[in-house]
């Protein structure tokens, strides 16, 4: 018996948001803004460093890539788009009607804008890296991919900046407003530990390692910094982050009409 032409795959529900993701100039516009931001830090960290300038104690991976959190907004921008964007176009009707179990949609989202935040961040992280080190050769922070931990820095790097674009993706699916979810990420992810970490509570210290954006700084360190969670739990607790982001958008999409 054939296959109806017309039948629902994950193969298909992939493609469709593969190409629903490349075909917007927000797309571009934030990717080529991420890498900007990237690279353009890292050249001008580089380019300014001096050996007596008070940052010979930075770990050189932290020091070129030290533009990772305005690329890092730039993706939580994109990640909200990909969700929220659809909703405020109204877009998403048509998607749930084409696929009316709706929840491979959310999941075909995710792993797409994963795939490809993941690889054009580590693209852009080494890239970035190298670049710098030009300008670190014969300084203090000089370095190569071969040291140690260096090239896992990168990649971890890359990967807490995918998680917090798994995230923000996570929260433009759940209140389905561009603006919306850009204040809740900024104020929720980015601000508000950052206010709880001045709270005079060693409980609080400690939570706060955990908190999506400094579990994503202690991965892309090369040393282990100061007071931040080892990689491991790191990774482990951004997982659980992004889990619980998508999970929020999951639950209403099975609950609500749309």
């Amino acid at each position: 018996m054939s296959t109806p032409a017309y039948r629902i795959t994950p193969a298909r529900v992939l493609r469709s948001e593969w190409h629903k993701l490349w075909t917007v100039r927000s797309t571009w516009i934030t990717l080529i803004a991420s890498a900007v931001f990237l690279l353009g830090v890292g050249i001008l960290m580089g380019a300014t460093y001096t050996t007596d300038g008070g940052d010979s104690d930075v770990d050189t991976v932290v020091l070129s890539l030290y533009g990772s959190q305005l690329g890092g907004i730039s993706l939580a921008v994109l990640g909200i788009l990909v969700t929220a964007g659809e909703y405020s176009t109204g877009m998403v009707r048509a998607s749930m009607t084409a696929v009316p179990r709706r929840l491979p949609v959310l999941w075909a989202k995710a792993a797409i804008f994963t795939g490809a935040v993941l690889t054009v961040s580590f693209v852009t992280a080494l890239v970035t890296f190298l670049t710098a080190q030009i300008f670190f050769h014969g300084t203090d922070q000089a370095a190569s991919l071969t040291d140690d931990g260096i090239l896992a820095a990168i990649a971890g790097n890359a990967v807490g900046a995918t998680l917090l674009g798994v995230i923000a993706l996570g929260l433009g699916a759940a209140l389905r407003s561009v603006p919306g979810a850009i204040g809740a990420f900024i104020g929720g992810v980015m601000v508000l530990p950052e206010i709880l970490g001045m709270l005079p509570y060693d409980a609080m210290d400690t939570a706060v390692r955990y908190f999506p954006t400094q579990a994503a700084g202690a991965l892309g360190s090369a040393d282990p910094m100061p007071g931040a969670a080892a990689p491991g739990a790191a990774l482990f607790a951004l997982c659980l982050w992004a889990a619980a982001a998508l999970a929020v958008p999951a639950l209403s999409l099975k609950r609500r009409d749309v």
